[in-house]
């Protein structure tokens, strides 16, 4: 199954699934985001918009990307938010934004599934703000490590979602080799996940 297909089916029932690794991390971003008071925010791979009032609180405006229809769909039935823009695109391919036209990105449980990172840190270094944030939350490559991936019960079984293992390193190198700079780096655990490793990484890069 393809990723976006995937996706799209899961969008029905994503919220509502128990889901510790989704609950952690719209934590981690109240945590480190709430009290910012930003002008633009760009959110890649938005989903069912479980962060997107978050940043739509922090942020006059709010473009949201993502690549499922399904999960798009779901977004804008379920939120009604004035000051943010819901939109379809692979971020993938070049985005659909302005140069230097927003001061934080915010990309949640999106890189597993994409095998390039070096594309992903380049498109924002280029629409990003000078002294602006890239935010990132991702599961923890010692997950990883142990066969943890995205992952949701159909009717058939469980789907899997096919997922790329990116090392620490590969984070950092493709941030400095696109003129950002690490700010802060945090490991995660749920309060269910004593005795095991951290379940999310998460990231802070500024470009100068």
């Amino acid at each position: 199954m393809e990723i976006h297909e995937a996706y799209s089916e899961w969008s029905a029932t994503y919220d509502s699934d128990r889901n510790l690794t989704r609950d952690l991390d719209q934590a981690v971003l109240r945590k480190l985001l709430s009290g910012r008071n930003l002008k633009r925010a760009l959110e890649i791979g938005c989903g069912t918009g479980k962060n997107t009032p978050l940043l739509a609180s922090i942020a006059e405006k709010v473009v949201a990307l993502d690549f499922s229809p399904g999960m798009i769909a779901r977004a804008r039935l379920k939120l009604s938010l004035s000051n943010v823009d819901f939109q379809i695109a692979d971020i993938n391919e070049e985005w659909p934004c302005a140069n230097a036209s927003f001061d934080l990105i915010s990309c949640n449980l999106v890189l597993e599934h994409i095998e390039d990172l070096s594309h992903i840190f380049r498109e924002s270094s280029r629409v990003l703000l000078p002294g602006g944030a890239f935010f990132v939350c991702e599961l923890h490559p010692y997950r990883q490590y142990q066969g943890t991936q995205a992952r949701f019960e159909t009717a058939q079984g469980t789907a899997m979602i096919p997922a790329f293992v990116h090392h620490i390193a590969d984070f950092t190198s493709a941030a400095t080799a696109n003129g950002f700079s690490v700010l802060d780096l945090k490991e995660w655990w749920h309060e269910e996940d004593q005795g095991k490793p951290p379940r999310l990484i998460s990231f802070v890069f500024t470009r100068a």
